[in-house]
């Protein structure tokens, strides 16, 4: 079965999560330069099945699109010229920072770990594609 890939992507970084390949458990993969994203997918997708990139939908409280959701758009636009038959799905990814950050406190991390932000990006990915999979109807 093909993996899904989660990507939470920033202005400067993106953090990447992908299933295994029964698509139960999410996984951090890797957080890159977002400058590189597209050169990085091209080389894991010619290594490895994916059906389906989540790419996150930054939202405000209230549903609106957030001041990020343009920068966002830009890529996906990007990544649908350069992928145009990956199946791109967007998913909303308030809170997914916070939870990150409050995962990393749980997990016993010191304060210096915490503060590593390409970390935070990582397990972000992570937290969306999860909940997707649990959402996930089979």
């Amino acid at each position: 079965m093909p993996r899904v890939l989660a990507i939470d992507y920033g202005q400067k970084r993106t953090g990447i999560a992908v299933t295994d390949e029964m698509q139960i458990i999410a996984s951090g993969l890797t957080t890159i330069p977002s400058a590189t994203a597209i050169a990085f997918l091209k080389d894991y997708f010619s290594k490895e099945k994916v059906e389906a990139v989540l790419i996150g939908e930054p939202k405000q409280m209230n549903g609106q699109p957030s001041e990020s959701a343009s920068i966002i758009k830009g890529f996906v636009t990007h990544f649908t010229n350069h992928f145009p038959d990956m199946k791109v799905i967007r998913v909303d990814e308030r809170f997914t920072s916070k939870m990150a950050f409050q995962s990393m406190i749980d997990s016993g991390m010191k304060k210096k770990q915490r503060q590593n932000k390409a970390l935070i990006d990582e397990i972000s990915a992570t937290i969306m594609l999860q909940d997707y999979l649990n959402r996930k109807t089979f």
